[in-house]
């Protein structure tokens, strides 16, 4: 069906080349490009939202599901470590001890991280300890760095690949890809769109009704949201597959990696986190190894390490993700029980710390509770936004959508400048580039058979 909305528009003459005239060009290609992505990528950002919202719900959910295995009666003086070691491997006799994390609060267990045969790759198995009694108060799978149990694990792959493991990778990746370009056109259209009303800019138009009133709601909700936005695409992309793997070259080039710890045995050969753990048990005490780390200032809460093979050091991590973070390291040597190496994350370079508060905060880590908010109004933002989107388009059909062509009207200098930057973009950012190709090749294809 043919409509008035579909007739190519006819190019824009300013001969005062103002800036006006410029953003007149360009804004139906803004919005054709705001438009598409919107109705073909929001199915994807609505999963990432929703899936989203649950994992950084899934913290708290987490300490009332778990508060058996995470708590213990406080009592007036805490068992040695060693002991409480000694309790989980007699309870997990198969496991081989990887680290332990000492209760860093009254009432809290300590975990004691065993490597057991069968378990899928990054995951531990946890075993919780009554720091007063030694008793067992149960084991559970432990996932990634930021130890997660299985009820935040399982929310945490539906986020981030739908527990279709690599290839389910992709629908997260496309999301994070196109969210910051939808979140950037939206916000170009509807500051230049209510430039001179400043209160219809930030609040909902009062009065309006029908599709003006379901504008003005998607319009203000995505201001109020849209560094978020920003926020969630550009960390997100961190860990995604294609995007990700160049995000960390780019990191290496300009010497943005994050610092780590000496942590090889005496011939200084390289360390493999993983790698098997010495089959002797050593003389050090493990109580020792932690006097020693408090020796240098570190705090719980505490990972210690075993040695990943003879003659390597123990390694005492600080594991205080929220602000501000404490994440020192120390390695101590596992025969004198001296601190070898140290590593102060005062000392990171500022883009590694920026990464990793940008890490924690996407994680809902940073800030604790507040944090985790934060993300879940986000989210129920985005949300929100699609919601209404899908109602404006809707209401429009079949007309569907605003006009084709509009590339036609922006200078062949600007064009090629845009032209320039997205092929950069879609090389660094592939999944984006790709689709975005389709999505011009269909709108082209559409346009000639009109």
């Amino acid at each position: 069906m043919t409509s008035s909305l579909d007739v190519p528009p006819q190019p824009v003459t300013d001969p005062a080349g103002s800036r006006r005239s410029n953003w007149a060009a360009l804004r139906p290609l803004v919005l054709r490009l705001h438009f598409y992505a919107g109705l073909l990528v929001a199915p994807f950002l609505l999963v990432a939202a929703a899936t989203g919202l649950l994992y950084a719900a899934s913290f708290p959910i987490e300490k009332i599901v778990y508060r058996h295995e995470l708590t213990a009666p406080a009592g007036q003086s805490r068992i040695p470590l060693a002991q409480q070691v000694a309790a989980a491997q007699a309870a997990q006799p198969e496991g081989k001890v990887s680290a332990v994390q000492p209760g860093a609060e009254a009432g809290q267990t300590t975990r004691v991280l065993l490597d057991v045969p069968g378990l899928a790759e990054s995951t531990k198995m946890a075993v919780f300890v009554d720091p007063y009694t030694a008793q067992v108060r149960g084991s559970l799978e432990s996932y990634g760095s930021s130890g997660a149990l299985p009820v935040r694990a399982w929310i945490s792959h539906l986020h981030r690949h739908l527990h279709l493991g690599e290839p389910g990778r992709i629908y997260s990746e496309l999301a994070a890809s196109w969210l910051w370009v939808v979140a950037l056109g939206g916000l170009l259209l509807w500051v230049t769109r209510r430039r001179r009303q400043k209160r219809r800019l930030i609040l909902p138009e009062r009065g309006a009704a029908g599709g003006r009133r379901t504008l003005s709601w998607h319009g203000s909700v995505g201001l109020w949201v849209v560094l978020g936005l920003f926020f969630l695409s550009a960390t997100g992309l961190t860990w995604s597959k294609y995007a990700g793997a160049n995000v960390d070259e780019l990191r290496s080039a300009l010497g943005w990696s994050t610092p780590s710890i000496a942590t090889s045995a005496g011939d200084h050969a390289a360390h493999t986190p993983g790698g098997p753990r010495q089959e002797a048990a050593s003389a050090l005490s493990v109580d020792r190894v932690a006097q020693a780390a408090a020796g240098k200032g570190l705090s719980g809460p505490l990972e210690i390490a075993w040695p990943a093979e003879a003659g390597a050091p123990y390694v005492i991590k600080e594991i205080d993700k929220q602000w501000p973070a404490r994440l020192d390291q120390v390695t101590v040597d596992a025969t004198t029980g001296q601190v070898a190496a140290e590593l102060r994350f005062a000392d990171y370079p500022m883009a590694a710390k920026l990464t990793r508060w940008g890490i924690d905060a996407h994680m809902g880590l940073l800030f604790g509770l507040a944090n985790q908010i934060v993300l879940m109004a986000v989210a129920a933002g985005l949300i929100t936004l699609i919601v209404l989107g899908y109602r404006m388009w809707w209401r429009r059909r079949p007309t569907g959508g605003p006009a084709r062509g509009g590339w036609r009207q922006v200078n062949r200098v600007s064009l090629a400048v845009l032209a320039l930057a997205a092929v950069g973009v879609g090389v660094f950012l592939p999944l984006l580039g790709i689709s975005l190709v389709a999505f011009l090749l269909v709108d082209v294809l559409v346009m000639r058979a009109r």
